[in-house]
């Protein structure tokens, strides 16, 4: 079965800044900023471990960017890929009705989870595929009130990309 990403998420140094380029180079955008991101639950490579991270979402026709910028130096899957002053790609994610079997299916095609989460209702895992992808994989639960947000911000970039 064909999966369907929905996202690619960069690590920058600055979100604000980050923004402005997405914005002023491709036309993505609005961008929603997320300061300061909180959870319910998190886990780094199995430790209740949790960076101080934003993050800003914001879309560029169909397929949703995320920009991160993680402010502190504790561990984490983007400090794993970038020390503090380098940024770069990250991940591609996909959004999935049945979490606790894709996340099964990942694992056994050699993927180990690196972080997994909840906040917001809403449960996502990453699993370390930079061996074969480049950077890691997200996968994200799909419950009515994400999609609903996630369409919101669509709309809005629809809005603002027919303004030009």
């Amino acid at each position: 079965m064909a999966r369907t990403l929905f996202q690619n998420a960069f690590l920058v140094n600055d979100i604000a800044a980050g923004v402005e380029t997405w914005t002023r180079v491709f036309g993505a955008g609005p961008f929603e900023i997320v300061p300061h991101h909180k959870t319910d639950r998190f886990s780094y490579r199995g430790a209740d471990i949790e960076a101080d991270v934003s993050y800003a979402f914001g879309y560029l026709g169909d397929l949703m960017i995320q920009l991160i910028e993680q402010h502190d130096d504790r561990p984490s899957i983007y400090r794993e890929m970038y020390p503090r002053g380098q940024e770069g790609f990250h991940h591609i994610a996909n959004l999935v009705s049945d979490f606790a079997a894709e996340k099964d299916r990942l694992i056994a095609l050699g993927y180990p989870c690196a972080t997994q989460l909840f906040a917001d209702g809403v449960d996502a895992a990453y699993f370390d595929a930079r061996h074969d992808l480049g950077g890691f994989i997200e996968i994200h639960g799909d419950p009515p009130h994400i999609l609903e947000t996630f369409e919101r911000w669509r709309h809005a970039h629809a809005a603002f990309a027919a303004a030009g």
